[in-house]
């Protein structure tokens, strides 16, 4: 199987393509954080080989600290990079909406 890495910088919708972004921008997130990648890999069933939290994706290095997002990760994964990336999207935005559904209905109880 494959191994590559994973920065949450290539899923992220307010980075441009020449900022690392790899999704294509109807796919993207805004601002995924280190931990939901890592709920998303292991969601569809990708290997983590290894993770560190504090590395900064180096085409980041000329912008703003409010987009710059920290980590990466190395996969193994039975699928390409693209494809991998195109599902740990899909999978954050099932988990944001989770989580959201979640809290309106909490609201809705009191």
């Amino acid at each position: 199987m494959p191994r590559f890495v994973v920065w949450p910088s290539e899923l992220d919708g307010r980075l441009s393509r020449k900022y690392g972004r790899l999704v294509p921008k109807n796919m993207a997130v805004d601002s995924p954080s280190f931990s939901e990648v890592e709920d998303a890999l292991l969601a569809i069933g990708v290997k983590i080989i290894e993770k560190d939290h504090t590395k900064l994706n180096p085409r980041l290095s000329g912008l703003d600290e409010e987009l710059r997002t920290r980590g990466f990760f190395v996969v193994e994964s039975p699928h390409g990079k693209a494809k991998t990336l195109k599902m740990v999207t899909q999978k954050i935005r099932e988990l944001r909406k989770r989580s959201e559904d979640r809290r309106k209905s909490k609201r809705r109880k009191r």
